[in-house]
């Protein structure tokens, strides 16, 4: 852009987001507020929250004005039920009680004439978007363009989360909130699945109004059955969306996080690591488990920490290097190359296999390579210090 068109780019930008002029340029300048990358080079995306908008907001020019795509409000976490649910939705007579599923967040939205599916941080996934494309009912997308479906991408062919516990045989994407562009205001939950089951979306799964008053114990009973099943927990919500959300998981959800953290020890945060072994503490005195269950809580909570990292030790003593395995499923090869892509921009180092050709569709094995952890695993065997 040359000089007097960035500078009528700020003011437009300015007048739309309500900051002052000098704050718009600062956060260009620190890439705070900065372009996503080719064909999507149109799409502006904040790469942190900047006081009323949350991280991964992207916005893009329409009209003589902006379109903006809100990102994915924060959902507090309860690190025990009661008196947390009771205090939270104070005034409430119900709450509404909806799966938390294991998957990928995306934001699926009409933009400029194309359907695109937008990432928690604001990037647009090739692989994610043709999947959308391919499962949604994109006549959703002509009624409502100024609706964006909030979703998880669930399935053993999702390359982020792999997942074979939800009976899905590639992807499958299941909406937990439908929301107006610039607002971000959702609907409410009655009307959300009105509109879903309309178009025949996948929805998360609903487990009903539960009175205020009852809905600790309830929670928990929903939690133990979800935890039984490798699930991963609920939210729990104001059945008019005006209250923020709360989320509440099963230890088993935690110890599956923590066998993925502790399996790539030098990568995962340790903040990442210790809240969920907090939670531990907090659900096994909150459920009033006997001594039998605590031993068994124990048992899984260690064995998720010291197996994935005994293997890990293991495999780079013997020559190995350490990866994720992933696999995507798609039409047109042209998709896996843009995904490649899309990937090395993040500086992950993969190596995508030879496509097998399954069903009519190419089902592709990606190697995510996992240099930190060989890395320093290899440097402590070769007698480095800690």
């Amino acid at each position: 852009m040359d000089e007097e068109i960035d500078s009528e780019f700020i003011v437009k930008l300015t007048d739309f987001l309500g900051f002052d002029k000098e704050r718009v340029r600062h956060l260009i300048e620190k890439n705070y507020l900065a372009r996503n990358w080719g064909r999507y080079e149109y799409l502006l995306r904040f790469d942190k929250e900047i006081s009323h908008v949350e991280r991964g907001t992207v916005l893009y020019e329409q009209d003589s004005s902006f379109e903006m795509i809100t990102g994915f409000p924060k959902i507090r976490r309860a690190m025990i039920l009661d008196p947390t649910v009771k205090k939270h939705f104070i005034g409430l007579e119900k709450v509404a009680v909806e799966e938390k599923m294991n998957g990928y967040n995306v934001r699926i939205a009409a933009v400029k004439n194309d359907i695109l599916a937008i990432t928690r941080s604001g990037y647009v996934c090739p692989y994610t978007t043709q999947k959308a494309k391919e499962k949604l009912n994109l006549k959703f997308f002509e009624d409502f363009p100024e609706l964006v479906l909030y979703a998880e991408m669930v399935g053993p062919d999702n390359p982020y989360i792999s997942k074979d516990i939800y009976n899905v045989e590639s992807v499958e994407f299941y909406v937990f909130d439908v929301r107006e562009k610039n607002s971000g205001k959702p609907f409410s939950i009655s009307k959300k699945q009105e509109i879903l089951e309309k178009y025949g979306f996948f929805q998360v799964k609903f487990f009903g109004e539960i009175p205020l008053e009852t809905a600790p114990e309830e929670i928990v009973k929903i939690v133990r059955k979800l935890g039984e099943k490798e699930h991963e927990g609920v939210v729990i919500k104001d059945p008019e969306m005006i209250l923020s959300p709360l989320k509440y998981t099963s230890s088993q959800s935690n110890c599956s996080d923590l066998r993925h953290a502790f399996k790539f020890y030098n990568e995962a945060g340790r903040d990442y690591m210790l809240s969920r072994i907090v939670r531990e503490g907090f659900q096994t005195v909150e459920w009033n488990e006997n001594e039998a269950e605590f031993e068994k809580r124990c048992m899984q909570l260690g064995k998720s920490i010291l197996n994935p990292l005994r293997e890990s030790i293991k495999k780079v003593k013997e020559g190995q290097r350490l990866y994720e395995e992933a696999r995507i499923r798609v039409r047109d090869l042209k998709t896996v190359a843009n995904f490649q892509v899309y990937l090395n921009r993040f500086g992950i180092d993969t190596v995508f296999e030879e496509p097998k050709v399954v069903g009519g569709e190419y089902l592709i094995t990606i190697r995510k390579i996992n240099k930190s952890t060989t890395d320093k695993t290899q440097a402590i065997w070769q007698g480095e210090l800690w």
